[in-house]
């Protein structure tokens, strides 16, 4: 055999041989994408996530197998959401799953095509989000947890808590807009009824929060309501170290928060949520559209007590407290 023809020979076994293996690969079907979108951190968020993938597990979707989950952890800053939204959609993820009230916002004005599945503690309908709680009639559904509706019960825990305490601070994220009014018009109409004043201050970086506690000493607020939001969520190591070096009660929505040192929390079981969250991203996965799955609304709610905070703060907690709370941290 001559040379040349010994090459052609070779090279058209291997030719055939890539071909192959191209077509054979083609034939699997592409393993869906879902962006995961949060204002927090990943550290902080690794009880939510590991409740998220039971909850896409239970429909039959497994992480790495059949399914790549991409997370974006915001910490933060709300200024990337536009270019992270747009590469997203230049590659036309499968579903956007965003448990975070202005990632959904901004999921929802960026695209009417690709599937959002969110998680707002304000009213769905309200934010715009979708038409009907039972018909949400878009390309978003998901899960309403009831964060306002919590504000007011929690200031009446924290005054029962607190008989002596009048003077309230009142921290809320300006970068997250429309829940930071909604929530500070709830907790004025209850600091009404129990005759509290309020002073309120802003934080959407960590050192503003440092910042926001330097003024809470200068006003020589009782005590701390750190409005729900979920970039305040990721930062409950902070919350609590600040608020025992100046010897601050403070309570937050999230159960996170009191277990990092927080005196108190009251809200939705926001990880029974997160497992929502990941039941309705397989959901949609698997066929089913938004605009016919009906938003689901919270219907757990926690009252946690932190004893060990209580005592270094030296409070005793009343004994009808202690009997009302769901948990209580020693």
């Amino acid at each position: 055999m001559r040379r040349r023809e010994f090459i052609t020979l070779v090279g058209g076994g291997a030719t055939t041989s890539l071909i192959y293996s191209v077509d054979v690969r083609a034939q699997q079907p592409p393993i869906p994408v879902v962006a995961f979108i949060h204002n927090g951190a990943a550290e902080a968020m690794a009880g939510r996530i590991a409740l998220f993938r039971k909850g896409l597990n239970e429909t039959g979707f497994n992480e790495g197998r059949n399914v790549t989950v991409e997370y974006y952890w915001l910490e933060g800053h709300h200024e990337r959401l536009q270019g992270l939204l747009a590469d997203l959609i230049a590659r036309q993820v499968t579903v956007i799953t965003a448990p975070d009230v202005s990632a959904s916002l901004a999921a929802k004005a960026a695209t009417t095509m690709i599937p959002i599945v969110f998680d707002v503690g304000d009213d769905p309908v309200r934010l715009g989000l979708v038409a009907s709680l039972a018909r949400p009639g878009g390309n978003a559904t998901g899960i309403n947890f009831f964060g306002l509706e919590t504000s007011a019960k929690r200031l009446g825990l924290m005054h029962d808590l607190l008989p002596k305490a009048h003077r309230f601070a009142v921290l809320v994220n300006p970068a997250n807009a429309s829940s930071t009014a909604a929530v500070s018009k709830e907790v004025k109409a209850a600091a009404q009824s129990f005759g509290l004043e309020l002073i309120f201050l802003n934080a959407s970086t960590p050192d503003e929060i440092d910042v926001a506690f330097a003024s809470i000493a200068r006003e020589r607020a009782d005590a701390l309501f750190i409005a729900g939001d979920s970039f305040f969520s990721a930062r409950g190591v902070q919350f609590a170290t600040l608020a025992i070096r100046d010897r601050l009660p403070a309570s937050s929505n999230t159960r996170e928060l009191a277990a990092a040192g927080v005196l108190m929390s009251y809200g939705t079981d926001i990880f029974d949520t997160y497992r929502q969250v990941g039941i309705y991203t397989g959901s949609v996965l698997n066929g089913a559209k938004p605009a016919e799955l009906p938003v689901l609304q919270s219907t757990k709610f926690q009252f946690v007590l932190n004893r060990q905070t209580a005592k270094s703060l030296g409070l005793e907690i009343p004994p009808m407290l202690l009997a009302q709370a769901d948990e209580v941290i020693e």
